[in-house]
């Protein structure tokens, strides 16, 4: 294990995953620098990098796009990885660390499905640079559910899809991300891609009623599989689930909602 006087790099310090990276590497007495607009450092324009990662060993790339369009999301992606791996390369960076999802290599089309190939290229364009890379992939986070109500809200109803999954707690992830930044020794190219997720696996519609009931919200949840949608039965069938080497830690959904978002009564029946 690098010792603590490791220096770390944290692209997308300020976003959902990345700063509780940030949070755990500090708490556990590591030198991080956090990268982010709002700290100067562009990962698109490359502003900033170089400076960035003066002395850095390792990065963890926990950027996000502004879209979730496929052809925005590509572009942002392999851009924020090219400069992330020169840069790095120049810097003397010896490892990246990147967080995707589960299940991607299993969608190329249909709701979510142009994100999810987004990722994909995200994931390859760090596996073929310079600087060699680690991939974490992870479930959809607790704090999703909220992005996918509004997202699916039309009037007083939020129609979500069909979907198994095993819901996992950011910070848990950033937890995770932080354990592989550190670790020591080389991956097998033939180990699989390691994975984190939540202790049970939830029905996405389901999480989503008992998140408005927390909140004494009277909208409505409605679970819709459209047919059409390639995707659909991908989602019902489990195909976001984890594999049987993944990493599984808590909280629970449940335990996460009772901890994170206080206790309102509902004005009105739903």
């Amino acid at each position: 294990m690098p010792g603590r006087t490791t220096k770390i790099g944290v692209a997308g310090a300020t976003g959902r995953v990345g700063h509780y990276a940030v949070e755990v590497l500090k708490s556990r007495g590591y030198d991080v620098v956090p990268m982010s607009r709002s700290s100067g450092v562009d990962v698109i324009s490359g502003n900033g990098l170089a400076k960035a990662l003066e002395g850095v060993e390792c990065v963890i790339d926990a950027t996000t796009g502004p879209s979730p369009e496929q052809a925005a999301a590509t572009e942002f992606f392999v851009t924020a990885t090219r400069n992330l791996q020169e840069s790095g390369k120049r810097a003397g960076v010896k490892r990246i660390v990147v967080v995707s999802i589960i299940g991607i290599d299993k969608f190329t089309t249909g709701q979510y499905g142009g994100y999810y190939s987004a990722k994909q290229a995200h994931e390859k364009a760090m596996l073929s640079g310079p600087v060699p890379a680690r991939i974490l992939r992870a479930a959809q986070f607790h704090e999703f559910v909220d992005t996918l109500v509004s997202w699916g809200k039309k009037g007083d109803v939020s129609y979500l899809p069909k979907m198994r999954t095993q819901l996992v707690a950011a910070r848990t992830v950033g937890e995770a991300l932080a354990d592989l930044a550190i670790a020591s020794g080389n991956i097998a190219a033939s180990a699989p891609i390691p994975e984190i997720a939540g202790p049970k696996e939830e029905n996405l519609a389901d999480a989503a009623r008992r998140l408005i009931a927390r909140r004494g919200e009277s909208l409505r949840v409605e679970e819709v599989s459209d047919p059409a949608d390639p995707a659909a039965a991908l989602y019902a069938s489990g195909a976001l689930l984890p594999g049987p080497h993944a990493k599984l830690a808590g909280p629970t959904f449940d335990q996460w909602l009772e901890a994170t978002i206080p206790a309102k009564s509902r004005g009105r029946s739903a």
